[in-house]
């Protein structure tokens, strides 16, 4: 007779592959509807689940750990950033954590040098206008919808990870000078193919820069990094661009500071409130704002279920897991 298959709760839909292929492998109760779960709903989860399958917008807090089942041991986060669970509670339980990590790359890169894109040349004004109803284009004008060349200027990274590394070599064959403010150094072989200009100082950097992209994670230490009173550093001609979490940027001295055009413009596919969007960013035309958008690739979604996968399987085989989450590691 065949062993039971381990009780996996996964708290949002899946892609279609990956929900096929947990349910062959375990005993999988889908989200369906793809409706996010309440704190009594994730309670309930944790209560019955041997493997609980979060996503990242699923609070994982204490209170539903305190009253998780002894025999939840595992909660493979289907995400990157752990920032949604409580690792120190997981840890005093005896839960392991996991994640997704190095398969958003790439697509957080791409979604990051578009929006470096976008908000200068001002192209969702453009785009906007042309869509708008009674739109009356004239035609070619010399002097309309001017926005501001990015070829020479100067990008100051803050997180100098496998994203930030990657948008670096994409704003490189844009022309862009590569400045950076991190934890510590990069390697000197990869600050030297990448021509970046290390900054201790956070301060120092944002002063001098003319685009600022945010690539850190959100932990405690990064909360608010980008304060009012830093957010003041920046040159009245200088954007900001984040793709990370909207915890790390103050935002709502941002919103102040756009609407009083005491900044050239922000790019933003996160939010501190998320889903909640700060008003003056939506009605703004200096800002470009996404819905959460990136690493919303059907290739980068299928890679992350897949590393869930793998995570849960090594798990149950009994052995460690490859991408097992650390405190120490944020």
């Amino acid at each position: 007779m065949a062993s039971k298959k381990p009780h996996i709760v996964v708290t949002r839909r899946l892609p279609d592959v990956v929900e096929t292929r947990m349910r062959e492998l375990f005993d999988a109760r889908l989200n369906v509807d793809d409706a996010p779960m309440t704190s009594e709903q994730l309670i309930a989860a944790a209560k019955e689940a041997d493997v609980l399958v979060p996503t990242v917008t699923d609070r994982i807090d204490r209170s539903v750990l305190s009253q998780a089942g002894d025999q939840l041991k595992l909660i493979a986060n289907f995400g990157t950033g752990v920032d949604n669970v409580d690792l120190e509670t997981a840890r005093n339980r005896g839960i392991i954590v996991t994640n997704t990590p190095g398969v958003l790359t790439e697509d957080t890169a791409d979604m990051t040098m578009a929006l470096i894109l976008a908000v200068p040349r001002r192209l969702a004004e453009g785009a906007a206008f042309l869509k708008s109803e009674g739109a009356d284009w004239k035609g070619w004008s010399p002097t309309w919808m001017l926005g501001n060349r990015i070829f020479g200027k100067r990008l100051g990274i803050v997180g100098m990870g496998h994203i930030g590394q990657a948008v670096a070599r994409r704003a490189r064959a844009f022309g862009l000078q590569i400045h950076y403010h991190n934890r510590r150094p990069i390697g000197q072989e990869i600050e030297q193919e990448l021509e970046a200009t290390y900054w201790e100082s956070l301060d120092q950097m944002l002063a001098r820069m003319d685009i600022i992209s945010v690539n850190c994670p959100h932990t405690p230490a990064t909360y608010h990094l980008l304060s009012a009173r830093r957010l003041k550093l920046l040159k009245p001609t200088a954007y900001i661009v984040n793709t990370a979490r909207g915890e790390v940027i103050d935002e709502n001295a941002l919103a102040r500071m756009i609407e009083a055009e005491e900044i050239a413009g922000a790019g933003l596919d996160v939010f501190e409130h998320e889903p909640a969007v700060n008003p003056k960013f939506l009605k703004s035309n200096r800002t470009v704002v996404l819905p959460h958008m990136g690493s919303a690739t059907i290739e980068g979604r299928v890679d992350m279920g897949e590393k869930v996968i793998i995570n849960i399987k090594t798990f149950l085989d009994g052995h460690a897991p490859p991408d097992r989450v650390h405190q120490a590691m944020f």
